[in-house]
């Protein structure tokens, strides 16, 4: 799969998961957020999520935190 991490209108992270066969940049077209902060492929890979690569026709790479930013909402919510 591949994903984008969007700055949203609030001035928070916002990752966006879709699939292989689609492109960085016409996934980038489709949705609101003017601010990319990173972009890559995510695997799970033995139980964990793990990023990595380049969107070149974003200008921008994996983060280092993009896996633990992604996974964090895949968590139950409180309360």
């Amino acid at each position: 799969m591949k994903y984008i991490i969007f700055e949203d209108f609030s001035g928070r992270p916002c990752p966006f998961i879709f699939p292989d066969k689609i492109r960085h940049e016409e996934m980038r077209e489709q949705l609101p957020y003017s601010v990319v902060i990173s972009a890559g492929y995510v695997d799970m890979i033995g139980g964990r999520l793990v990023c990595h690569g380049v969107a070149k026709e974003l200008g921008t790479q994996a983060g280092p935190d993009d896996a633990t930013m992604i996974a964090a909402n895949f968590e139950p919510a409180e309360g």
